[in-house]
C-alpha cells in the first residue's frame, strides 16, 4: 500500500529530525543538546520535534532501535554463512564492532550510555526492545550452531554464552570510549574476541585470517551534509 504524500513528507520530516540529533549528540553531548537545537539543525519548528518525539530521551529510543536492528542484521549475515567456522565469525563480529565505534568515535562517545542505559529499561514491546530481542535471538542462535558442530564448549549454555559475548564486548567499548581511549579499539576489540574464544572455543579454530567475513556496512551516525543549510519551515 502506497503511502500518502502527507505521510510520506511526514516521514521524511522524522527521519531529518533524527539525522540532526544524531550529528548534534556527536559533536556535542546527549546533555548539551536541546530539542531547540534539534529543531534548528532539521529545518523545522521545535513544536515539529515535539509532534515526532516528546522528549530527548524517545529521540535516542529511536536511535538505539537503529543501532539495534544494525546488529541485529550482522549477526544474520553471520547466521547465514553455511561456510565459515564459528570462532571466526566471532572475530568477524568483535572486529566489525570496534571498526563501527572507533569510525562514530564522536557520535558513540556521545549517546553510548544513553543507549546502555535504554537497553536495562526497555519498554516491553517497543521497536528498541524488539531489535534487542532478535539480535540477542540471532547471537544465541549462532553460539548454538557453534556448539552443535563441535566448536564451542557444550557445558555451558547458549544463552549464557551469549549474554558474556554481549557484556565483554560493550564492556570493552563502553570503557574505551570514557575512560581509556589509548590505542586503537579495534585492537582491543580483537583481544576481547581472544579472551571469549579463549574460555569458550574447542580445539585450534581456524586461523585469524579467516575473519573477513562479509557484514553490513555500519548505520550512518550523521546527517546528509545538505541538512545543515535548510530553514526552519
Amino acid at each position: 500500500m502506497m503511502k500518502s504524500r502527507r505521510q510520506q513528507s511526514r516521514d521524511e520530516q522524522r527521519q531529518r529530525i533524527l539525522e540532526a540529533a544524531r550529528s548534534l549528540f556527536g559533536a556535542r553531548s546527549f546533555d548539551d543538546v536541546t530539542m531547540a537545537d534539534i529543531a534548528e539543525l532539521a529545518g523545522v519548528a521545535r513544536a515539529t520535534v515535539f509532534n515526532h518525539f516528546p522528549g530527548k530521551h524517545a529521540l535516542v529510543e529511536a536511535i538505539t532501535e537503529e543501532v539495534l536492528s544494525y546488529w541485529a542484521g550482522m549477526l544474520g549475515h553471520a547466521l547465514a554463512d553455511q561456510e565459515t567456522g564459528t570462532p571466526a565469525l566471532v572475530r568477524a563480529l568483535f572486529a566489525h564492532m570496534g571498526a563501527g565505534i572507533a569510525h562514530y568515535y564522536r557520535f558513540y562517545r556521545g549517546v553510548f550510555r544513553e543507549i546502555a542505559k535504554l537497553q536495562v529499561g526497555l519498554e516491553e514491546g517497543s521497536g528498541a526492545a524488539r531489535a534487542r530481542a532478535a539480535a540477542l535471538e540471532r547471537l544465541t542462535g549462532l553460539l548454538a550452531r557453534g556448539q552443535g558442530r563441535g566448536e564451542l564448549r557444550t557445558d555451558m549454555e547458549a544463552a549464557d554464552l551469549a549474554r558474556a559475548f554481549d557484556c565483554l564486548s560493550n564492556g570493552t567499548i563502553n570503557q574505551w570510549l570514557f575512560e581509556d581511549a589509548s590505542g586503537p579499539l579495534e585492537q582491543r576489540m580483537e583481544r576481547a574476541a581472544e579472551i571469549f574464544l579463549g574460555a569458550v572455543a574447542l580445539g585450534a579454530g581456524e586461523p585469524r585470517s579467516a575473519t573477513v567475513v562479509s557484514l553490513p556496512a555500519p548505520p550512518r551516525a550523521r546527517p546528509r551534509r545538505d541538512i545543515a543549510t535548510r530553514r526552519r519551515s
